[in-house]
């Protein structure tokens, strides 16, 4: 019995050992994926849309509310058998803008959940390819990283590729 646990011991010391001395061998780097999102030129530019649309958005419901505003500051003015068809169109009106701050709403969060969506499977694309030409076992993210040495960060590198290859580089 003692032999058996003698033996099972050996056997597990030295797969550890030979892990250990293969992990030795093994070629590790890290990036900065927030980093590299927020300053790849393909994200600025994404940025920019979404922007233009928000306000494009903000600017037609800034419209739809003055409108219900101007028919209710004239609700006062007018004669008690007009009010109630008044009262009717600016219910509808107010019905109308909740609809379409939803829509529209939802239309630029899932706009800016595919534009990210799409980025990042990018940026794993141009790491994984860095990997295989450069021949690295793993690279991690730096978020579950809790040190690395500066040699072993190709943030840098991988943005320089992603902007340098991006064809609306400015």
């Amino acid at each position: 019995m003692k032999a058996v646990k003698c033996f099972i011991l050996t056997v597990v010391f030295a797969l550890t050992m030979a892990a250990s001395a293969q992990a030795k061998d093994m070629k590790y780097a890290f990036v900065d994926l927030s980093r590299i999102f927020d300053n790849y030129q393909k994200t600025k530019d994404a940025d920019a849309v979404l922007q233009k649309d928000s306000q494009a958005f903000q600017k037609e419901r800034d419209k739809m509310i003055e409108k219900v505003r101007d028919a209710q500051g004239k609700l006062a003015l007018l004669k008690e058998s007009e009010k109630q068809k008044t009262q009717v169109d600016i219910d509808k009106q107010k019905a109308d803008l909740v609809e379409f701050n939803k829509q529209k709403t939802t239309e630029l969060a899932k706009q800016r959940d595919e534009k990210v969506r799409e980025i990042l499977l990018e940026i794993e694309k141009n790491v994984s390819k860095m990997a295989k030409k450069e021949g690295y076992d793993m690279i991690f993210n730096d978020r579950v990283l809790v040190y690395g040495d500066q040699g072993m960060n190709l943030t840098e590198k991988v943005l320089k590729s992603l902007n340098d290859s991006y064809p609306g580089k400015k």
